[in-house]
């Protein structure tokens, strides 16, 4: 099943991304997908916040990873710049690490991704909006959906 979402504004993107965190679990995977500038570091800023993320949030294009602590540890990646090459980052590791993971630009290691994640793609739809699909992979995930959308 996919859900399809118009976000109107940065504000709807980051209410989004609340609404998703308040369904948070442990070893939970959300993989974004989208061009540049679709809004998916500011989803994870959103969700980092209802968190309880004290940090500023910023893209990890250059260091792959950062750590942040928050209510659960929240690991956010950029792969981008991997360009599929994962060899000794670890990246799988951070599954089962007990916190969040979200993967910006997840479809250039789709090999490694776990069966069950939930996948949202970023469309550009106008200046200031956005379409947003979303897929849930696993029992969790759909139970999940169902539980914020």
């Amino acid at each position: 099943m996919e859900y399809k979402f118009t976000m109107r504004s940065e504000m709807d993107t980051i209410e989004f991304a609340q609404n998703l965190e308040s369904e948070k679990f442990p070893n939970m995977v959300i993989c974004l997908n989208g061009e540049l500038g679709s809004g998916k570091t500011l989803f994870t800023k959103g969700f980092a916040n209802a968190l309880g993320v004290d940090e500023t949030v910023t893209s990890p294009t250059f260091t792959i990873i950062k750590e942040y602590a928050g209510e659960l540890p929240l690991y956010h990646m950029d792969v981008y710049r991997l360009d599929g090459n994962v060899d000794g980052v670890g990246i799988e590791d951070y599954y089962h690490k007990g916190g969040v993971v979200i993967i910006e630009w997840a479809n250039t290691i789709k090999d490694i991704l776990p069966e069950h994640r939930l996948d949202i793609k970023f469309k550009i739809a106008g200046e200031n909006s956005r379409i947003l699909i979303v897929t849930p992979h696993g029992a969790e995930y759909e139970e999940l959906c169902e539980a914020v959308f």
